[in-house]
């Protein structure tokens, strides 16, 4: 089976090069993945004919992209120390920490948060039969905090179209550079991959899609803030790229912090001072609006102590 897309070339678009157009457009889909496609004739024209990469596109154009769905990945249970935070015969609930991927792909086919849940509950694995069993989001590998999964089918249903109408509450503490003005904002963007660098996320892509971040200083900390970040969306990297957009960017941040010129820190860093704090769902049985609350982690403790410690040694 695959996901058949038909797309079509509008004028502002006539004269680009195909491959470049259809890596702009398809914003899922990586340049060296669309070039993937194009070679192996899975990109095509209305009349079947393949399509070439170097080509320039003209209005009107029509072309049939065909992604075929993931390779399943054998996901093995492996015994990987969680911290659960909650668990019933529906849900379990994680304290999610820095360095642990949350699912196995090219890169991490083991050592991640799936073969620990697959470990610690042996009922998890069949979820939904799809590539993610019971993951219904996401935390980046560097970021910690509170995670649920499902262990049902009745509840990753529920859980997915929880986050797809936006009724999931998820509130995160960072520390980024500098102060933000003003000190309660909302910040509200498109979030689309960067016409620059296509590994990075972009608060000015020439498409993306809507995001939105709230977010309020709590404490202010010499030349660094202590905030509290509600986002309303989910977009990839979403809190990092909004920060980097006002400029405050997250400490820690080696992909959307400023190169150079930094503010020296009291103590090392080894990654994003980014921890999802609260979640609040509802119960997929009970119908119980539930929060959940993850304690810091010990880098991210530590370095917000040290930082109380000087804040007036400025």
């Amino acid at each position: 089976m695959s996901e058949k897309i038909e797309l079509l070339v509008m004028s502002e678009n006539s004269g680009k090069r195909l491959d470049k157009w259809l890596t702009d457009e398809l914003d899922d889909l990586s340049r060296v993945r669309v070039q993937a496609l194009l070679k192996s004739g899975a990109i095509y024209f209305a009349n079947g004919s393949p399509a070439k990469a170097n080509i320039k596109t003209t209005e009107g154009m029509k072309l049939i992209v065909e992604v075929p769905d993931a390779e399943p990945v054998e996901i093995v249970a492996e015994d990987i120390p969680l911290d659960v935070l909650f668990e019933d015969s529906d849900i379990i609930v994680v304290n999610k920490p820095a360095g642990l991927v949350v699912h196995p792909a090219p890169g991490h086919p083991a050592g991640t948060l799936v073969n620990a849940l697959l470990f610690h509950c042996d009922d998890l694995g069949g979820v939904s039969g799809e590539l993610r069993p019971g993951i219904v989001h996401r935390l980046d590998r560097d970021t910690s905090g509170v995670m649920v999964a499902a262990k049902c089918q009745a509840a990753m249903d529920s859980l997915s179209l929880q986050f797809s109408e936006r009724k999931v509450e998820k509130e995160y503490v960072t520390i980024v550079h500098g102060i933000p003005h003003p000190l309660v904002g909302r910040i509200e963007t498109e979030i689309g991959r960067s016409n620059h660098d296509r590994k990075r996320m972009s608060a000015k892509p020439s498409r993306g899609r809507n995001a939105i971040t709230n977010y309020r200083v709590t404490e202010v900390l010499g030349d660094f803030s202590y905030m509290r970040v509600v986002i309303e969306t989910g977009r990839t990297h979403q809190i990092r790229v909004h920060m980097a957009h006002i400029g405050n960017h997250v400490v820690g941040d080696c992909v959307y912090g400023k190169r150079g010129g930094n503010t020296v820190l009291p103590i090392h860093v080894g990654r994003q001072m980014l921890h999802a704090a609260k979640l609040t769902i509802t119960h997929p049985s009970t119908g119980e609006r539930m929060t959940f609350q993850a304690p810091l982690a010990s880098d991210f403790a530590a370095l917000l102590a040290a930082l109380r410690t000087g804040k007036n040694s400025r």
